[in-house]
């Protein structure tokens, strides 16, 4: 990841393992929007914002590796940043490490479409002005 990531903590709840106190494989992906969403708030544009303007931002591609299990009641630390900012697209990177020892125990990415909520007969649309600001003046603030 070239620009800082954003952190955020989170503790692994029981609902999220599996019979033997491991870390289910799916909830990373769950991990990876909560640092998504932090990160956002982080910049001062909250998703739900996003939203009211008419704006959504849609998965439309993931990737996932693993590296370690995480278990249950484990306070996990998800590393958030932005790989690149297209038109109508934006890619995160995540990295979801154990906070105590700061193991790595999963990798992976994300790519949004921006998707305008209020016309659905055109659902893909520009990233609004806004955000592409904040990204823009959050990432040559931590270069």
């Amino acid at each position: 990841m070239a620009v800082p990531a954003h952190e955020h903590r989170l503790q692994v709840r029981y609902g999220e393992t599996d019979q033997m106190g491991v870390v289910y494989h799916a909830n990373y992906l769950v991990y990876f929007e909560e640092g998504r969403t932090r990160l956002m708030e982080s910049f001062g544009l909250p998703y739900a914002e996003l939203e009211r303007r008419g704006f959504g931002l849609v998965v439309r591609k993931a990737a996932l590796r693993y590296r370690a299990p995480a278990r249950y009641a484990e306070e996990l630390v998800v590393r958030t940043s932005i790989e690149k900012v297209g038109g109508a697209s934006v890619s995160f990177a995540y990295e979801v490490l154990r906070a105590s020892d700061r193991q790595k125990l999963a990798e992976g990415s994300t790519e949004l479409a921006c998707v305008d909520l209020t016309r659905p007969e055109r659902p893909v649309c520009m990233l609004p002005e806004e955000l592409r600001a904040l990204v823009a003046a959050d990432q040559a603030g931590r270069s």
